[in-house]
């Protein structure tokens, strides 16, 4: 790998490092009741903002209450993720192709399971609703959005990466992007 190329490595695998400081995602629910909006903030270990309040809302319409403890990708992806970084890291000392393969297919298998995985949160949470609840509507479920806008009664719920996710998807855009800048510059010189 050129020297360009291991830098970029690295510098990817720092933007991916920031995550374990910043949140990844966020899910955003606004109403005329709540001008100010209520947050979710989603980092790779933990659910921060108003999440007493939403909770205090769910209960309403029958959905479990979000509680940390209850997910497991909470105990397991922190170290995960900081394989992942590891790898880049390696990959941008040892400047090899076979990690750097590795290390791509790693990444984006770790985004694509990591997406399944939160839209099947969302789907529990929205659709398995406690049949006891004071607020029914036939028919209706309450799964946010994997990605964008989405009314939920009277809220509009979005779900969107944060900075931390942003950063984790630029690193595999930059990643990428070495990828096939290498396979291109390996052909030319064969």
């Amino acid at each position: 790998m050129t020297k360009k190329s291991r830098i970029i490595i690295a510098v990817s695998g720092l933007l991916m490092l920031s995550t374990f400081f910043l949140p990844l995602w966020q899910i955003i629910l606004e109403a005329p009741q709540y001008p100010e909006g209520l947050g979710l903030k989603i980092w790779l270990n933990d659910i921060t903002g108003n999440v007493d309040q939403i909770n205090g809302l769910n209960h309403y319409i029958g959905m479990k209450h979000i509680v940390v403890d209850d997910f497991i990708e909470f105990k397991i992806v922190p170290y995960i993720f900081a394989t992942i970084v590891l790898l880049a890291f390696l990959t941008a000392i040892t400047g090899n192709k076979k990690l750097l393969w590795f290390l791509f297919i790693f990444l984006m298998t770790f985004a694509v399971v990591g997406l399944i995985d939160f839209y099947m949160w969302e789907y529990d949470y929205g659709h398995n609703l406690d049949p006891k609840a004071a607020i029914k509507v036939p028919g209706m479920s309450y799964q946010p959005p994997l990605i964008g806008y989405k009314q939920l009664l009277n809220f509009l719920a979005g779900s969107f990466p944060d900075i931390g996710g942003v950063f984790t998807a630029i690193a595999g855009v930059l990643i990428g992007g070495v990828l096939f800048f290498e396979h291109r510059l390996q052909k030319v010189t064969i």
